[in-house]
């Protein structure tokens, strides 16, 4: 008998992050169908799941899609009325999924969920990818309760509430499966970073609310698949935000707000070609070409409305990197 809710962890050479997290999944997740949807995998990972979790179902991708355009693909094929696409490098914990499940129970207009997602290695701290739940500043900067940029808060209960936010964490993401199609699934073009930050918007343009609980908690390891310091996240991340800006800001703001965020990324380019390297400048103009290329596709996504409020906090990196706050 089908469940309400599909677990479903999308795999791409994880074989190691499935044998050491799976089990709790397994464990904790008993009024849940488990999946696993592999990303043609070149290591044993099918292998290894169709010996030692045969309840478990694998659903094979015929090439890889990255984050985006891998869950598109393999959720087509799961027909549960909630989806929670999870990280394979996630520890779930006991009784994780009941509030998340009783918290959609109370209104259909909450299309998305996120858990509090602490860090692995630093079990005290909120980790970096959806913290306690996403907000976004008013030049389009994500951040999180419990995360602003790369400072990490210690838990102590502070966000142990059930909450209205902007994006629910891509590493633990639940969603009614009929908003997911509704919306057409991520942007496939994404291909990974900033894909859930956009689907949430888009549904917020449409009425739908994204809302975060401190009831039910996971453990992120972080970087399973794409290094934090990785120059081609450098370059995702940029080029995504800039295309998800265009896609779902209301048009009033949208010329000066771009403009203003291509120089932002120029100066920033320049800071992380001093820190981090050549590789991060590089990708910083390789992300405003590659912006620059999608551009026409990504107009024709734009929506007929887009809310005028979209932001919590108001110029976010300035008061950060150079008030201090």
């Amino acid at each position: 008998m089908q469940k309400k809710l599909a677990v479903a962890i999308l795999n791409w050479n994880g074989r190691n992050w499935l044998e050491k997290f799976l089990p709790g999944v397994v464990q904790f997740s008993q009024n849940a169908d488990i999946y696993v949807i592999d990303n043609l995998s070149t290591d044993d990972s099918r292998e290894f799941l169709n010996t030692h979790f045969p309840t478990v179902k694998v659903i094979k991708n015929n090439e890889n899609y990255g984050f985006a355009g891998g869950y598109n693909e393999g959720l087509k094929e799961i027909k549960n009325e909630y989806y929670c696409l999870l990280n394979s490098d996630v520890e779930v914990t006991e009784n994780w999924i009941d509030p998340v499940l009783e918290l959609f129970e109370k209104s259909d207009s909450i299309s998305a969920i996120q858990p509090k997602i602490l860090s692995y290695t630093n079990r005290n701290s909120f980790e970096f990818a959806g913290a306690a739940g996403g907000l976004i500043d008013n030049l389009g900067y994500p951040y999180c309760r419990g995360r602003v940029f790369d400072d990490l808060e210690e838990d102590k209960g502070q966000y142990d509430d059930e909450t209205e936010i902007f994006w629910a964490s891509g590493c633990c993401f639940f969603i009614r499966s009929k908003d997911f199609w509704e919306q057409k699934g991520f942007d496939a073009r994404f291909f990974a970073h900033q894909e859930e930050i956009d689907l949430c918007w888009r549904l917020i343009n449409t009425g739908k609310k994204i809302f975060y609980t401190g009831k039910s908690k996971v453990y992120h390891v972080g970087g399973g698949t794409l290094n934090k310091q990785s120059a081609q996240k450098t370059y995702l991340n940029i080029r995504n935000n800039l295309s998800m800006m265009l896609k779902n800001l209301p048009f009033p703001k949208l010329i000066g707000l771009i403009f203003f965020r291509l120089c932002l990324d120029g100066v920033a380019g320049i800071y992380f070609g001093l820190k981090q390297g050549f590789p991060h400048l590089w990708a910083v103009v390789r992300a405003h070409f590659g912006f620059y290329g999608q551009l026409p596709g990504t107009w024709k996504l734009r929506q007929n409305h887009q809310k005028e409020q979209f932001y919590q906090s108001k110029w976010l990196i300035f008061r950060h990197f150079l008030g201090g706050k």
